[in-house]
């Protein structure tokens, strides 16, 4: 799973817990997306997670 370039916000990880408190792995992935992205007046393509391209920390090409 990729990480975020900007935060570095990637895949979490932890128990998933049954009703009976039965335990299995569980994998919580982030929202992140392949943008193009402004990088000192030049386009490049990377990782960026929905909330740094909401709050403005990335500038879309």
């Amino acid at each position: 799973m990729a990480k975020c370039a900007v935060c570095e916000k990637g895949a979490h990880f932890g128990n998933a817990v049954s009703h009976s408190h039965r335990r299995s792995n569980k994998i919580w992935n982030s929202n992140v997306k392949s943008v193009r992205v402004k990088v000192n007046g030049a386009t490049k393509k990377m990782y960026v997670c929905t909330s740094c391209l909401r709050s403005g920390k990335v500038e879309r090409a």
